[in-house]
């Protein structure tokens, strides 16, 4: 994915602007904690008329992200960015017909095609030959305590062929089936891995799982970070649960929308650090006053194993911090968080590299909130050790985003990916595909910015990448080409 778009950076607008034009247009709109909430444009009569004014008693189902003035309509799925609002907003004054969404693109046709194949050959887990190999798979994921009426509820089926449960995404709207979540074991030795495929491709796929169970008078909602997890929450405590379409890795702005209506969200993400590190992260996009968060430790661990350990999910949510905090606090507010930090020294240290491990011993592990600074003569091969170093993190789930100013981003992504597949691709160009699937599906974006830049306009780039992708990793290739050569003489 490249950042901004090749026209030019993405221009930005603020909340300011964004109030000011709807009151100038005399559409009403209330602030929501994302969100700013206003009647849809988009939801008129026939296709021929125009849809009629918004007024204060039509129901508010637009809603305009404050950071990036993007919209989504919820009752007819019509999206767009702010320009696009305004367009249809001088349309509609035409007495022309908003463009509502279009017809999906063929790639993503196809992957519905394909999803509802594969969902027509599924099996829900109790329609297996006999009781024995329900239970073997369930026993398999780690589900043998949640019941047939919990996967019954969330439409969960099994894929006899791949192995693999499949979980589905139903469009908010129509309840027709928008794409699939396969997950399968991997036994690497004695640790058993998961392994997770979508339809359509992880960029696209955006499903809030569990989202058609949650009803409009829901006010609270913990969202978790694992499909399996949502189960076994709703299961234990019948408390709205959804689950992120990517983990911890990052909270995709065009599902804010959905959140705009609870008044309460726990975030239970997982139960290692990265995982809370993510909480605090997705709290500050979802407005920090309605969040509270599960700490990872011992005693509350993610919640499908704390329901197979017999402990109480709801006393863990009761137990659960606010993530606003005041700007004083006392050790008594820190000592839990201490006591984190001793307990999970190893990963406080950082995500560890897997193929560096000498730089393991100096550097520890990539945290968040560090710079650091490689230097080197020209040629000496700065460019191609951090493109391995930045991509060996990003493999791990590390968001990344790469600034190079020095050399453009094919041949950038041509090393990459040579690092990725680990061979020589120009010698066996029939792998090519099966590679570049797998390298596209890695958290990985670039800018596309080269030569002498304004460090402003990289700035503002580098935060609306941070804002839509949860970017943890920022690569910058190098400070001296970013500066151009005049700066040299001043204080680098």
């Amino acid at each position: 994915d490249v950042l901004p778009s090749p026209e030019g950076p993405v221009p930005s607008v603020s909340i300011t602007e964004i109030r000011q034009y709807l009151r100038a247009q005399g559409i009403p709109f209330h602030d929501g904690y994302s969100c700013l909430h206003t009647p849809s444009l988009f939801t008129g009569g026939r296709e021929d008329q125009p849809p009629p004014p918004p007024t204060a008693s039509a129901p508010y189902t637009l809603f305009i992200d404050k950071t990036t003035g993007s919209f989504l309509c919820t009752a007819t799925l019509a999206e767009g960015t702010w320009q696009d609002f305004q367009a249809n907003v001088e349309l509609r004054h035409r007495g022309v017909p908003c463009l509502s969404s279009e017809e999906p693109e063929e790639d993503l046709r196809r992957a519905r095609e394909d999803a509802r194949c594969i969902w027509d050959r599924a099996l829900p887990l109790w329609e297996l030959l006999d009781e024995d190999e329900t239970n073997k798979t369930k026993a398999m994921f780690g589900i043998s305590l949640v019941t047939d009426a919990t996967l019954k509820c969330f439409g969960v089926r099994y894929l006899r062929t791949a192995k693999s449960l499949v979980f589905p995404w139903f469009s908010p709207r129509d309840a027709t089936l928008k794409g699939l979540k396969l997950l399968r074991v991997e036994k690497k030795g004695d640790a058993i891995g998961y392994v997770e495929e979508t339809l359509p491709r992880f960029d696209s796929y955006h499903n809030l799982f569990g989202l058609p169970l949650v009803g409009r008078r829901d006010t609270e909602l913990v969202l978790t970070g694992w499909e399996l997890d949502a189960l076994a929450l709703h299961q234990a405590t019948g408390v709205a649960s959804l689950a992120l379409p990517r983990g911890a890795t990052c909270l995709p702005p065009a599902l804010l929308p959905y959140l705009e209506q609870f008044k309460r969200i726990t975030l239970w993400l997982g139960e290692d650090l990265r995982s809370w590190e993510a909480a605090k992260l997705f709290a500050r996009k979802l407005s920090l006053k309605r969040c509270s968060l599960v700490r990872p430790g011992d005693l509350q661990p993610r919640p499908l194993d704390a329901l197979n350990q017999g402990l109480n999910l709801t006393k863990i949510l009761r137990a659960a911090l606010p993530a606003s905090h005041k700007s004083i606090v006392s050790f008594r507010q820190l000592r839990e968080e201490v006591f984190g930090e001793l307990v999970n020294t190893e990963q406080v240290a950082g995500v560890r590299w897997a193929r560096f491990p000498e730089l393991n011993k100096l550097l520890k592990g990539h945290r968040r909130g560090e710079l650091t600074v490689f230097t080197g003569p020209t040629g000496s091969g700065k460019t191609t050790f951090i493109s391995e170093y930045a991509l060996d993190l990003c493999m791990q789930g590390v968001c990344t985003l790469w600034g190079s100013f020095e050399i453009n981003n094919v041949r950038l992504a041509k090393i990459m990916l040579t690092q990725f597949a680990a061979q020589r691709l120009e010698d066996q160009l029939e792998l090519y595909d099966e590679w570049a699937d797998r390298f596209e599906d890695l958290p990985l974006y670039f800018m596309t910015f080269h030569g002498q830049q304004n460090i402003k306009t990289v700035i503002d780039t580098m935060q609306h990448a941070v804002y839509m992708y949860d970017i943890t990793h920022v690569v910058v290739d190098n400070l001296q080409f970013m500066m151009g050569h005049e700066h040299l003489s001043g204080d680098r």
